[in-house]
Parts: structure tokens; C-alpha cells; sequence
């Protein structure tokens, strides 16, 4: 018998998205997309049946009510169903259409054809079960800063390399080498996510000696790295980032690489804005200057560099 999958198609204010889509991602969610309906937005998600019971899909719709209230927006209607495994993956793709993000990129749904004539940077995506379309104000943020960290591409012989933890589909790490990183290391706890990080690279027809991916968090990127990076992006959520910190910001020891240079800069998002001060905390306590606080709605990405 097919595994079932439940759908969940929440129907909101625009203005809830993010919040939404944060609220998903913790529960789980796989897969997740919206589209506009009339003055309101509906939101699907996927995740397998397995994960989740009665009691808990009634507990994330009190948490979306408790959401739209405290920011003052109107209830979220919110509905489930199950689903055969064949469906769930591809029912959600035919809502996500090409989208532009920053100055240079275009995100472009696998199954769709490019568009013609485009001047942008073209990331195709095909995020599967992982996290990380471009729909996300996060992830947005997280591609327009590194616009702006590789606005003059290095050359193949000496250029940046980065580090991408918590990689999710890939997204920022294949992004960043659009933008000309000579590499990437990228890890995520996630055994598909590293699969799908890994499929999207194929897909931008980047060569995989430009990305190692692996499963694990920053003491799996201690062994893979060669020298210490230029660039951190981390793209998660405030309490992990803060739990990170110290080793991302740790002095070589016992013979282990250091994964910052003195001279390292950091992109570092999956925030709310209210969390940020507590992230920059313990930054600026490990040794980093805060550069920028870039909000969008209730989340922000913090830009920082080396003291």
C-alpha cells in the first residue's frame, strides 16, 4: 500500500506568510507553496501521515490562530486531507512559478522552461522534500546579501570559498556560485537534504568539485575544509544560530581547522526580528562585528564580518 501524505491548505491574509511558512517548516512541512487567491493567500504544505495526528494538525492551527491574532491580521481558515504518496510531490509544484529575487537572480522551477532573454542569473530548483524555494523572506534576504559580498566575481584563481550550513535544497550554496565563490562546503543535518542540495547542483550544471555537501553541522565542515573560508551563510532559526556560534567562531584546537579567517564575513538569517538582538549578542561576544540588520516583514538577516 502507498505511504499517505497530509495536505494542509490554510487559507490567509498575505501579510501572514512568512509567519506561516516559519510555522511549517517547524512543524515539519515538506514542500510548501502559495498562490493568490482574490485578496487572500492559500497556502499548501506536505508532510507524511506518520508525523503528525489529529492532535497535533489541531495544535498547529491553534498556534496560525494564536499567530494572525497577536499580530492583529484575521484567523487563517485551515483544512487537511490525506493523500496518496504519489501525489504529494507533485501536487504542490504546479503553484510555484518563476520568480526574481535581488538584482541578478531569476529562481526557475525545474520542470518549467527558462525564460527566453532573461539578463539574470538563472537557479533552477527542484527543492523536493527539503526546505528552500526563494518563496521565504529569509532566503530572499540570504541571496540578496550575497549579491552584494560577490558583486565583483573572483577569479578561478584565488576565489571565495563559503560555507553553507544548514543547507536545506542548496539554494544559497549553487547561488553563491553563481555569483562566482570558487566553492562550496555545505552540510545539513538532514540526510535529504544533503540528497537534494546535491540534485539541484546536477541541475544548474555546476561541476560537484565546486560543492561538497555532507550530512552533519559544523563539526562535520571542521574535516572537510581545506583552509578556513571566506564566507559563512546560515540560514536556520535564531536558537540554533546562537548555539552555533561559539564553534563557528573557535580558535583551530587539537589540531582541527578553524572554519573563520581573521578576515571571514557572515550572512546569517531564519531570524525574527525580535530575536535579533540575542543573535547579534552573541555574535559581537565571538568576535564579529554586526554590519547590517536587514528586516523584511517580522524577519531580518544580519550581515556581519570579523573584528
Amino acid at each position: 500500500m502507498a505511504n499517505t501524505w497530509w495536505e494542509l491548505q490554510i487559507l490567509s491574509d498575505p501579510e501572514l506568510e512568512d509567519s506561516i511558512f516559519w510555522r511549517l517548516e517547524n512543524f515539519g512541512c515538506r514542500g510548501i507553496a502559495s498562490e493568490r487567491k482574490g485578496n487572500n493567500l492559500l497556502i499548501r504544505s506536505y508532510l507524511p501521515e506518520f508525523q503528525a495526528q489529529l492532535s497535533s494538525l489541531d495544535e498547529l492551527s491553534q498556534w496560525l490562530r494564536q499567530d494572525a491574532l497577536s499580530m492583529g491580521f484575521s484567523i487563517p481558515t485551515v483544512q487537511w486531507e490525506l493523500i496518496d504518496e504519489q501525489d504529494w510531490a507533485t501536487s504542490w509544484k504546479q503553484y510555484w512559478q518563476p520568480q526574481e529575487i535581488g538584482d541578478r537572480f531569476l529562481i526557475n522551477p525545474a520542470w518549467l522552461p527558462v525564460p527566453e532573454n532573461s539578463d539574470r542569473l538563472v537557479l533552477r530548483m527542484d527543492p523536493g522534500v527539503a526546505f528552500g524555494t526563494g518563496d521565504h523572506a529569509t532566503t530572499q534576504l540570504c541571496l540578496e546579501s550575497l549579491e552584494k559580498q560577490l558583486i565583483n566575481p573572483p577569479n578561478s584563481e584565488g576565489g571565495v570559498v563559503i560555507a553553507d550550513i544548514g543547507c536545506g535544497s542548496g539554494i544559497l550554496s549553487i547561488g553563491a556560485l553563481l555569483l562566482g565563490a570558487k566553492k562550496v562546503y555545505a552540510v545539513d543535518t538532514d540526510p535529504l537534504a544533503v540528497k537534494s542540495t546535491a540534485e539541484n547542483l546536477a541541475l544548474n550544471l555546476i561541476s560537484p568539485e565546486r560543492l561538497v555537501v555532507a550530512e552533519g553541522s559544523v563539526e562535520v565542515l571542521t574535516k572537510l575544509i581545506e583552509q578556513p573560508v571566506d564566507g559563512i551563510v546560515c540560514n536556520i532559526l535564531a536558537d540554533v544560530i546562537i548555539n552555533l556560534v561559539p564553534q563557528m567562531s573557535a580558535i583551530a584546537e587539537g589540531g582541527a581547522l578553524p572554519i573563520a579567517k581573521p578576515s571571514s564575513w557572515g550572512i546569517f538569517s531564519g531570524i525574527l526580528v525580535e530575536q535579533s538582538k540575542a543573535v547579534c549578542d552573541s555574535l559581537e561576544k565571538h568576535g564579529w562585528v554586526v554590519a547590517s540588520v536587514l528586516p523584511r516583514k517580522e524577519w531580518c538577516c544580519i550581515n556581519v564580518r570579523r573584528s
